[in-house]
């Protein structure tokens, strides 16, 4: 469609949008919580064909820009929202702009004559903690909208491109992007009381049905660039919870690797009683040369690992944050591989994972190894990523990211007794790319497993509970 012939059609769509927004309010609300959800409050944040600007304005943005070609549309934005910048541009071509943290694609690449084109221009607006986040409709709707438009019931609208969340994810890697998370969800886009949310809460979240639903998503990043820190090597925190591990702590000193421009190790024990802390602090004596620090923390007013990651972290000075469980089932020797993972940008979160490789014998119980692989199920659909173990207590992620999850935590709560779900959680709800670091699980040299399985089992499942309500 010629540009000029484009702008006419929908400068006359622009008279009667506000209408049909309001008409099917129920579908446009639904849309600023799903961004809402992915966006936190003062970010900066653009969207391209931003319309009358309420999306962009929903998500609460510290600087907020929207580019529209419709002169109408940004004339009613400009009024409607005046602490937001709007530009009037084709979004095909694109003007000079700043980078920014979230950028939004809402009902836009339908009507898109080059796509491939637009997301090759749109590098240049992102960084590489930079987040885009599209909706499309779903092309099986096709006939649906089409009779919609027909009856007057959903604006009008020359939609050109019906494509599949394939063909999307195809389109940004070929402008070097790759995807985070997608799916589909509304099932049921008319608010109908008890019927809509049957359908949209419950039905829409079934395997093979929720391929029917009416709003494909899909978020993105920069493929990462590994020459980033070629020359400036991040340091390294590394958080080691321990309780009655007094066999383990002089392997803690020695086999941990020192990493990049410096390692601190931090202990922090949960009231050990068979000589732990006397172990640990004659390790700092021996040991205080060698390390950039080593500080031990007590737990005093907290149990759990949970709680002893979480003030290790707070007392961590490093760019990146490891946790290593003192039992050292999970070899030291492979910190190294978490590091390149993380600084070469090939994940923002190393999830470590026990169950790929083949463990000896003694390693894991038969019955915690199937529980495991459940709860391994559960959260790979709940996250929308894959996450093959859980449980598993090495977890690298940076710094600043932790500090955005900790100021996020109160959105699932605070009762994760052992740490790894509340980093998940909270990695998933900021979009991070979490991926999966195989390890060879050990047996224990030293000391009891801390697994009590029934009862956390029935906590595993609270956590799930809680995410399912919370993600879903």
């Amino acid at each position: 469609m010629e540009k000029s012939k484009k702008q006419e059609i929908f400068e006359e769509i622009a008279k009667v949008r506000d209408k049909f927004i309001r008409r099917n309010r129920y579908y446009y609300e639904d849309l600023k919580y799903f961004y809402c959800y992915h966006i936190p409050p003062g970010h900066r944040v653009l969207e391209l064909g931003c319309g009358n600007g309420d999306l962009l304005a929903a998500v609460q943005p510290c600087q907020g820009v929207g580019v529209e070609f419709c002169e109408t549309v940004v004339s009613d934005a400009r009024k409607k929202h005046p602490k937001l910048e709007f530009i009037l541009s084709d979004i095909e071509e694109l003007p000079n702009l700043d980078k920014f943290d979230y950028i939004i694609i809402s009902d836009v690449l339908e009507n898109v004559t080059d796509i491939q084109n637009l997301l090759t221009q749109l590098k240049t607006c992102c960084s590489s903690h930079t987040r885009i986040i599209c909706n499309f409709f779903n092309h099986l709707w096709e006939p649906l909208l089409r009779f919609g438009q027909k009856v007057g019931l959903n604006t009008p609208n020359p939609i050109s491109n019906w494509l599949s969340i394939h063909d999307i994810e195809n389109f940004f890697y070929l402008s070097d992007f790759e995807t985070i998370s997608s799916g589909l969800r509304m099932l049921f886009p008319r608010n109908i009381p008890v019927l809509a949310s049957f359908f949209n809460k419950i039905i829409a979240r079934l395997p093979f049905i929720n391929k029917l639903c009416l709003t494909q998503y899909v978020i993105m990043r920069l493929k990462p660039n590994n020459q980033h820190f070629q020359n400036n090597f991040p340091s390294v925190s590394v958080i080691i919870p321990t309780r009655d591990e007094a066999g383990n702590i002089q392997g803690c000193f020695e086999r941990t690797p020192k990493l990049g421009k410096w390692t601190e190790l931090i202990f922090v024990d949960g009231n050990s009683t068979d000589g732990t802390i006397e172990a640990i602090e004659d390790g700092i004596l021996k040991y205080k040369n060698q390390w950039e620090n080593i500080t031990l923390i007590h737990q005093d007013d907290g149990t759990g690992k949970g709680d002893a990651v979480r003030k290790g972290f707070a007392k961590a000075k490093g760019d990146i944050l490891m946790i290593l469980d003192s039992d050292l089932t999970m070899p030291p020797e492979d910190l190294p591989k978490y590091y390149e993972a993380i600084i070469s940008g090939k994940g923002e979160f190393i999830n470590g994972c026990r169950l790929i490789y083949p463990m000896e014998k003694l390693a894991m119980r038969t019955i915690n190894y199937i529980g495991n692989k459940v709860f391994s199920a559960i959260f790979t659909w709940l996250l929308k990523q894959n996450v093959r173990d859980t449980l598993c207590g090495t977890k690298v992620l940076w710094r600043n990211d932790y500090e955005k999850i900790a100021a996020n935590r109160h959105y699932f709560g605070d009762f994760d007794p052992f740490g790894d779900f509340d980093l998940l959680f909270g990695a998933a709800k900021l979009d991070l790319k979490i991926v999966d670091l195989p390890i060879r699980y050990r047996e224990r040299n030293y000391g009891d497993i801390k697994i009590e399985r029934w009862k956390h089992a029935l906590l595993l499942f609270r956590m799930c509970i809680v995410g399912l309500h919370r993600m879903k």
